[in-house]
């Protein structure tokens, strides 16, 4: 297929006509382009087709309806039906009446060819550059950031029902590559084990029962991949997806010792980033916040917070589930800051922030961090008691720490936390501490007190903004960002973020990106219209709370 280059700059005079007699007021796909224009250019998505061949519906087009579709939440076939049947649609997308349009599987076409190039972050800044064209959104000033979690589009089994599952497709796919040679390998009781799904089967109820069945499931899959990897074989078994998923989840969940195939303790199985969870879905993960615990990836949205200009999503971020706020700030920046739209102030929460956040956002892209520090967790800040390290007075050029009796610390080593971040080791003596009239006041080890600080910058951010979260000036200025809590609510409520609508995080990706447009033209025809921000829901017996 090729690019068949069309203009979408010009609406057809007689489209123009009949859609503002019938919409004199205009709707939200007529509003969005008189503001924006065409948005989209064929173009801007050359390299996703080859120069040759037949020639295709434009992709401008396909993307503003990937856009629009949604923006309304239709399937395929109704985005295609509406391209046919509606004015407004017909408007933005400069069509004339007769236009027939084109057929649905076009736009699941569409969306492979962006999920493969990873181009669905272009048709999301498209949509951004415009608003930016049409002084909807500007760099500087503040902005906020937050995450949700993601359901994967598979259902979330448990280990037991995960390898049953794994060993089942694998033998699924190897029948229908070679049924003959795998009717000799299979044991006759395989076919009572792993003809069913596992949901349809009855696993034993008692504990040490599960496990046996655990082992003997891990024992089949074992004897499977022996005989896959066997001379007698037929070439091209063991790269087959479905065989190597086996091989790949036999490592993680099995191991083999003196012949034979036991459970991994929970203690041994590999780290969730990397720890497959279903054979339907191999780049789902396993993510926990709190008590939640879900199967899938995580989006994080930043958007603008001023009230003198539409709240516009600016940076949609998915990752796999167990991956960290933290991780993805310094990514977050990077890419407001290619498009130009880097605030002044970056509202976030606890899990996006700490020192050395918030002197690398300041350091690297002069991006004020601004997100609740977690406390000093020393026993004597703890206890409100004692001499905490704010009692110390820090000498960085020479190397030392003085205590509030005059002691100087005698070692200075730098080194790294539990958690890999460097830090300095002070130590003071043991000759010091013992004899010091304040030592229950500040230690009770019977080596003496040491100091643990963060490399200079952080300490001194840590010094400052610590006491600055108590004031009432600070939370205030801290306050706008919970108004992001609405726009997680929004995309979860109104566009269906918070379940991927495919598989792979490629293809999650480009779900959340071409919502994050779709939330951003909702957002311009609300501010276009003067529609107001909806207000915090509150019931009728919280609202009854007393004051204070």
């Amino acid at each position: 297929m090729s690019l068949h280059g069309v203009e979408l700059a010009e609406i057809p005079e007689e489209t123009a006509r009949v859609a503002r007699a019938v919409f004199p007021k205009g709707c939200l796909a007529m509003r969005v382009r008189d503001t924006l224009g065409p948005v989209f250019a064929d173009a801007d998505f050359a390299g996703l087709f080859p120069v040759r061949g037949r020639p295709v519906v434009s992709p401008a087009r396909l993307a503003l309806v990937s856009v629009l579709q949604f923006t309304e939440g239709l399937t395929d076939r109704q985005a295609a039906h509406a391209v046919r049947s509606r004015l407004d649609w017909k408007y933005a997308l400069s069509l004339e009446l007769t236009d027939t349009g084109f057929d649905f599987s076009v736009l699941s076409e569409f969306r492979a060819r962006l999920a493969a190039d990873d181009a669905g972050r272009g048709v999301f800044d498209a949509v951004l550059a415009a608003a930016g064209q049409a002084g909807l959104v500007k760099s500087g000033k503040r902005q906020r950031t937050d995450a949700t979690h993601v359901l994967a589009a598979t259902r979330d089994l448990n280990r037991l029902e995960f390898v049953v599952e794994t060993l089942r497709t694998a033998l699924n796919q190897l029948a229908e590559a070679a049924g003959d040679w795998l009717a000799g390998v299979a044991a006759p009781e395989w076919f009572d084990r792993y003809s069913a799904r596992p949901e349809d089967t009855r696993f034993p109820s008692r504990w040490a029962a599960r496990v046996e069945h655990g082992d003997q499931c891990g024992a089949d899959g074992m004897v499977l991949l022996q005989a896959v990897w066997s001379a007698s074989a037929p070439p091209g078994l063991r790269y087959l997806p479905a065989v190597e998923l086996l091989r790949r989840t036999w490592v993680q969940q099995f191991h083999h010792a003196d012949g034979v195939v036991r459970w991994r303790e929970t203690k041994d199985l590999p780290p969730g980033l990397i720890r497959l969870r279903t054979p339907h879905e191999i780049e789902a993960r396993t993510g926990a916040k709190r008590d939640l615990g879900w199967s899938g990836y995580k989006v994080h949205l930043s958007e603008t917070c001023e009230p003198d200009a539409p709240h516009l999503i600016t940076h949609v971020h998915t990752t796999a589930a167990p991956v960290t706020d933290m991780a993805v700030l310094e990514d977050i920046h990077t890419a407001l800051a290619e498009r130009g739209l880097l605030p002044d102030e970056h509202l976030v929460d606890a899990g996006y922030v700490d020192a050395e956040q918030i002197h690398h956002a300041q350091r690297d892209h002069r991006v004020s961090l601004m997100g609740p520090l977690a406390r000093d967790t020393n026993r004597q800040k703890a206890q409100a008691a004692g001499f905490d390290n704010t009692r110390f007075t820090v000498d960085w050029e020479n190397r030392q720490v003085v205590c509030p009796e005059g002691r100087t610390t005698t070692s200075w080593r730098e080194t790294t936390s539990h958690r890999g971040t460097p830090v300095v080791r002070a130590t003071f003596a043991r000759r010091d501490c013992s004899p010091c009239p304040a030592r229950q006041e500040c230690t009770s080890s019977p080596k003496g007190r040491y100091i643990t600080l963060r490399p200079r910058p952080e300490h001194e951010i840590l010094q400052q903004i610590r006491p600055e979260q108590d004031s009432d000036q600070w939370r205030k200025r801290y306050g706008h960002r919970a108004g992001v809590e609405g726009t997680i609510s929004q995309a979860v409520q109104a566009f269906g973020l918070r379940r991927s609508r495919y598989r792979g995080l490629a293809k999650t990706r480009l779900q959340h990106h071409l919502t994050g447009a779709a939330i951003n033209l909702t957002r311009i025809d609300a501010w276009l219209t003067g529609r107001p921000l909806a207000r915090t829901r509150t019931s009728p017996f919280a609202a009854l709370r007393p004051a204070g």
